[in-house]
């Protein structure tokens, strides 16, 4: 299978439909018992309502796929023993945000969540919250995981016209670059701020990343794919 492959599409047609997952229903007992070896290592976990998806195709600019609800201890157990099931993948945007001298800005996840230490662009599993009239609406799935993490809103930055659709393995991160009008350390200080009036932050901490130096192994592949892909465009557009 290809490392990583990058759509850039101006369209995202995502139908919510019922399914009954086989993985989930076959090996329910297994998910349950992993759940809570999970909540005793990580109690904050909560078993919510997600959406995974099934069936995408790009065409014609486009991404269209099926979405299905199933439980996040579904989910978690599915990545967790390495995707056994290829016929669903997690689709998920992403809010990347640069700032006015070309930072991306990033946050290392808490440790209170399942994806402790990561560093990520603002995002979350798409849930029910996200579908209107039978339709997830990525676009307003990432308008609310970055005001929810960073405190900014949809006035505060300038969204971009098309989505870069990073696939890499059983994941599609749906890549959508927000420009915000502040310089780097200014924002970083900003969103600093608003954690620190928050109880529990879903994040610890707000890098700013300028360079291929600045990318770790603590980033997903699909960030640091993206990062490298926009570092390349930038060097093409300099004299």
């Amino acid at each position: 299978m290809t490392d990583v492959v990058i759509h850039r599409v101006t369209g995202l047609d995502f139908k919510v439909e019922p399914w009954d997952w086989p993985f989930a229903r076959e090996r329910h007992a297994d998910i349950a018992a992993h759940f809570k070896e999970r909540q005793r290592a990580i109690p904050a976990l909560f078993n919510g309502r997600v959406l995974l998806g099934r069936d995408p195709v790009f065409a014609a600019g486009q991404l269209r796929a099926s979405y299905f609800e199933t439980d996040f201890a579904n989910l978690l157990a599915w990545r967790d023993w390495g995707f056994p099931d290829r016929s669903v993948f997690n689709g998920f945007g992403m809010g990347a945000l640069r700032t006015a001298d070309g930072a991306f800005v990033l946050g290392v996840m808490g440790g209170q969540t399942a994806n402790a230490g990561r560093i990520y662009f603002p995002a979350g599993t798409p849930d029910p919250e996200d579908v209107n009239d039978g339709s997830l609406d990525i676009a307003a799935n990432v308008a609310r995981e970055v005001e929810e993490e960073t405190g900014l809103s949809p006035s505060d930055y300038q969204a971009g016209a098309h989505w870069d659709c990073v696939v890499t393995g059983a994941s599609i991160a749906m890549m959508r670059l927000l420009d915000v009008g502040s310089e780097g350390e200014a924002l970083q200080r900003r969103i600093e701020a608003n954690l620190a009036t928050q109880v529990e932050p879903e994040l610890s901490a707000i890098l700013l990343v300028r360079s291929r130096d600045d990318l770790t192994a603590t980033m997903p592949r699909f960030v640091t794919a993206f990062l490298e892909a926009q570092f390349e465009d930038s060097e093409a557009l300099s004299p």
